[in-house]
């Protein structure tokens, strides 16, 4: 799914920052605060992951920069510069669950958000399957949802949010649901789709072993509200593949995460 980027923020300081969160809070009328103060800055092209327990306000901050929800106080700034391509939005969401249209064939789950847009079918229709070529997924262009695996899908919902060329890609726990096999491979997949497009990215999982291994940088989050709790960037040399998973390097940075999130789900307990 494609979004407006709502909160386009003063460009003076945003020059090679695709997002930036000042003292952003988020308290629901139920008078639980979720988020904040947060202060986040991500880079344009950057691969940044946010990590806590459920509940941290981690969805919530991702909701935020899509403009799906309104902060409390703070700022939330997304740099003008960052319009998407052909007059489309300049942010791209992939949600936990696929959402697919059951009625409609792959092509046209894929389509929806140019259709919205009054793109020409002929022209959407070529971004659509451009698309789909680009998640491994040409063949499958006029079968159903329901004719796919649960890793198929994920991979129709992440063409759906591409097809409009966004600058910015926003995944919210997009294959928490997927078991081992299918998550490390399309894992891997995301990242070469992120080194070939170099889109800026903001990955939300509860996962310290996926977010170290396709992250520049991690950030963990603290029990809520969520505040930032520690940062780490991931040196690794590109591009990661199997020999980064069972590295020693990569297993060291996993211990050090973990260490930082233990406090974290300490805090949920107390």
């Amino acid at each position: 799914m494609s979004l407006d980027a709502v909160s386009a923020g003063p460009e003076a300081g945003m020059a090679g920052v695709a997002v930036r969160l000042r003292g952003v809070t988020k308290v629901y009328d139920s008078g639980v605060a979720a988020l904040g103060p947060l202060d986040l800055e991500v880079r344009r092209g950057e691969f940044v992951s946010l990590l806590g327990p459920s509940g941290c306000g981690k969805s919530t901050a991702l909701r935020l920069i899509a403009g799906l929800a309104v902060q409390t106080s703070g700022a939330v700034d997304v740099s003008r510069g960052l319009a998407g391509a052909h007059g489309t939005p300049a942010i791209g969401f992939v949600f936990q669950e696929p959402t697919l249209m059951p009625w409609a064939d792959v092509a046209a789950n894929v389509r929806l958000p140019l259709k919205l847009a009054n793109m020409p079918a002929a022209e959407a229709t070529d971004r659509a399957m451009a698309a789909l070529a680009q998640v491994g997924l040409s063949e499958f262009a006029r079968s159903y949802p329901r004719e796919l695996s649960g890793g198929m899908k994920m991979r129709v919902s992440l063409a759906r949010a591409l097809v409009t060329e966004p600058e910015i890609l926003l995944m919210d726990e997009p294959f928490a649901a997927l078991d081992e096999i299918t998550r490390f491979r399309l894992n891997n997949d995301l990242l070469a789709l992120w080194r070939a497009l170099r889109k800026t990215v903001v990955f939300v999982t509860h996962s310290v072993f996926e977010s170290v291994y396709l992250s520049q940088r991690v950030i963990v989050m603290s029990a809520r509200p969520g505040r930032i709790a520690a940062e780490f960037r991931i040196e690794a040399s590109e591009p990661r593949g199997e020999e980064f998973r069972t590295s020693a390097d990569y297993a060291g940075f996993c211990r050090k995460v973990s260490a930082a999130l233990a406090p974290a789900y300490e805090g949920r307990r107390a």
